[in-house]
């Protein structure tokens, strides 16, 4: 019975991945067509029925490319970076809270933060193999933004766990049956999307793309599969923290096609901001996040902690 469990694990968790890439590929079909319309023009439209082949075609081509590499750069490191960047963006992808097959952490807040605080290092260590000073400018620009945006993610995640006493994003549902916890803790719910925006390099946080002053910054010297799979992490960076946002301030998880329909919600915001904001200045979100962000998620733990100390 336990080999059963295990193969069906196994077999459970490749159905996932092959989900989350096909939901990676739709995504990118979806900003661009978004994209398009807010800039007055159709986006693809040519490859299959409305352009729905697109990110297929996109993938063959990519992966058909010719891989190079500067001459100067750590072979082996440099080649290897994007695969773990890669699969550590689909490993926190098991925090998913299937009621079924899938594992369930009781401390999966905690492991989706280890994971975070892991993946900056991928970054670091392809900016440094490569040799190229425009990506290790770009790579330690993003490693300096992710180093103390994890941390005010887990201050703002911190006011969530008091109302729930539990690090289980099972347990997150139980809670919001009644009433969801956007309607209490919307200022914390804005801190926590402006900040997963900085902590998946979007716009208008996006100072490790910024292509007016990086050429592209992290991806500009790979090619080919390197190249698709830094893009591929990135866009499974953003379905998952679209999830995790549902999860915590928006119903939790249920078996549905709502839930679904939320999760597409909060990417398109991901796009939306994309099309509408200017990139900030660097020192603009320090400011925010010392001066607005720590406050704000400071003062909310220490009054749900008074509230929690109180019904009980």
């Amino acid at each position: 019975m336990m080999m059963i469990d295990i193969i069906m694990f196994f077999f459970s968790m490749m159905i996932m991945i092959i989900g989350v890439l096909v939901g990676v590929a739709f995504l990118t079909l979806l900003e661009r067509k978004v994209l398009g319309y807010i800039q007055i023009r159709k986006g693809p439209n040519k490859v299959g029925f409305l352009g729905i082949l697109q990110p297929f075609a996109d993938a063959i081509k990519l992966f058909t490319k010719e891989q190079i590499f500067p001459n100067y750069s750590n072979y082996m490191i440099y080649y290897f970076s994007p695969v773990m960047s890669f699969i550590m963006s689909l490993m926190i992808w098991m925090l998913m809270p299937y009621y079924f097959n899938l594992i369930s952490f009781n401390l999966g807040l905690l492991y989706f933060l280890c994971c975070l605080s892991l993946g900056v290092y991928t970054i670091m260590i392809a900016g440094w193999s490569s040799n190229s000073k425009l990506y290790i400018i770009s790579s330690f620009t993003s490693c300096s933004t992710n180093n103390f945006l994890w941390s005010w993610l887990a201050l703002i995640l911190l006011s969530s766990v008091m109302m729930i006493m539990d690090f289980n994003l099972m347990k997150f549902s139980y809670y919001q049956e009644l009433v969801w916890f956007i309607f209490f803790m919307i200022p914390l719910m804005l801190c926590w999307l402006s900040s997963i925006l900085a902590e998946t390099n979007r716009t208008p946080f996006d100072f490790a793309e910024g292509e007016s002053e990086l050429v592209s910054g992290f991806n500009l010297e790979y090619s080919s599969g390197g190249f698709a799979l830094i893009f591929l992490a990135e866009y499974s960076s953003i379905l998952f923290m679209s999830m995790v946002t549902v999860l915590i301030y928006m119903g939790g998880y249920k078996l549905s096609l709502f839930f679904y329909l939320k999760l597409v919600f909060i990417s398109f915001i991901f796009i939306w901001i994309r099309g509408t904001l200017p990139r900030y200045r660097y020192d603009k979100l320090m400011y925010l996040s010392w001066k607005s962000y720590l406050p704000v998620s400071l003062n909310f733990l220490l009054f749900f902690i008074g509230l929690k100390i109180f019904l009980m």
